[in-house]
């Protein structure tokens, strides 16, 4: 009896022992594990981007450029849309630098009112690079990525002079971003000296078809002597377009947009459209996001990047791709 309570008691103590074994083994291995995760989470990169609106192709693509490359490096990219509010992308700014995102892309809705939120990210020591319109505090951001706005101004009213000698003209403008002033200031600065150019009207659409649609509808109410619409972009120049069939137009207008946008393509294919100022969101993308990591890696970059536009018309349609931007 005895003997059989000492096997007992030794086999017990196996059994004890194994398990001691085996917690330290997993306390080892749990400990490897976690120091691992930790060390993979410090690695990983987190981008904040917040555009002036999602309502527009031109800025999902430059996302979805971003957004491919980050994906690509095993980083992760947050996307956010203020839907053309100054004071909500300046709580976006705020809620993105509360993340401790590594860079914020900024495209602002207001170029001025954004100041808080770049002043923020400045003290918090997140770099900004801004893309397709400047910021008037550029002392603010590390990079502006933008085209050439002016030029794209100037291709359309160097056009428009080519196919009319004299026009009575209405501008459609968003003036609280400095790429929509430009391309416009563009235009007016071309036509300077150059008499039986007139502006008859003008509309601060937003760039927003939603909203160039009924401001023309108005303008075309008042004006039955309409040559010509220049608008920032080819949103507004599509609303002007819906305005100008809507109301059953009876005259020849020649409509001018700025993107390049496969829609815009289309339409002057279809001579419907007059032209476009094109722009190239993909390589503003991807120097976006290039630059990003450079910031990342304490590299120097370029303060500012310029990407030219190309005027697109009837005339070289072809030489385009109509179903990409």
């Amino acid at each position: 009896m005895q003997d059989y309570l000492m096997q007992n008691w030794k086999n017990k103590g196996k059994i004890v022992i194994l398990f001691i074994l085996f917690g330290m083994i997993f306390a080892i291995y749990a400990k490897t594990y976690f120091c691992y995760a930790q060390k993979y989470e410090k690695q990983k990169r987190v981008f904040g981007a917040t555009y002036m609106t999602m309502n527009n192709q031109f800025y999902k693509i430059i996302n979805n450029e971003i957004k491919l490359q980050v994906e690509k490096n095993g980083d992760h990219l947050i996307a956010l849309d203020p839907a053309l509010d100054w004071e909500k992308q300046n709580e976006q700014i705020h809620y993105l630098i509360q993340k401790k995102v590594d860079v914020i892309f900024l495209n602002p809705v207001d170029w001025k009112k954004i100041k808080p939120g770049l002043e923020e990210a400045k003290e918090a020591g997140i770099p900004v690079i801004v893309i397709d319109t400047p910021v008037y505090d550029e002392d603010l951001v590390d990079m502006t990525i933008v085209s050439d706005n002016y030029q794209a101004g100037v291709q359309c009213a160097k056009d428009m002079m080519k196919k009319r000698t004299s026009a009575n003209i209405v501008l459609l403008t968003h003036k609280n971003t400095k790429s929509g002033e430009d391309r416009i200031r563009g235009f007016l600065d071309t036509l300077k000296g150059k008499t039986g150019y007139q502006i008859i009207d003008s509309a601060d659409t937003e760039g927003q078809i939603e909203r160039s649609l009924p401001k023309v509808e108005k303008i075309i109410e008042e004006h039955d002597d309409i040559d010509v619409i220049m608008a920032l972009n080819d949103p507004a120049a599509m609303g002007a377009l819906a305005a100008l069939d809507s109301k059953d137009y009876g005259r020849e207008v020649l409509v001018y947009g700025v993107d390049g946008s496969p829609e815009a393509k289309k339409l002057i294919q279809e001579d419907m459209m007059t032209g476009t100022s094109a722009q190239f969101p993909k390589q503003m993308g991807d120097t976006a996001i290039e630059s990003a990591y450079q910031l990342i890696d304490k590299k120097s970059i370029s303060k500012t990047k310029v990407v030219p536009v190309e005027m697109i018309t009837k005339e070289n349609i072809k030489q385009f791709d109509i179903n990409r931007w």
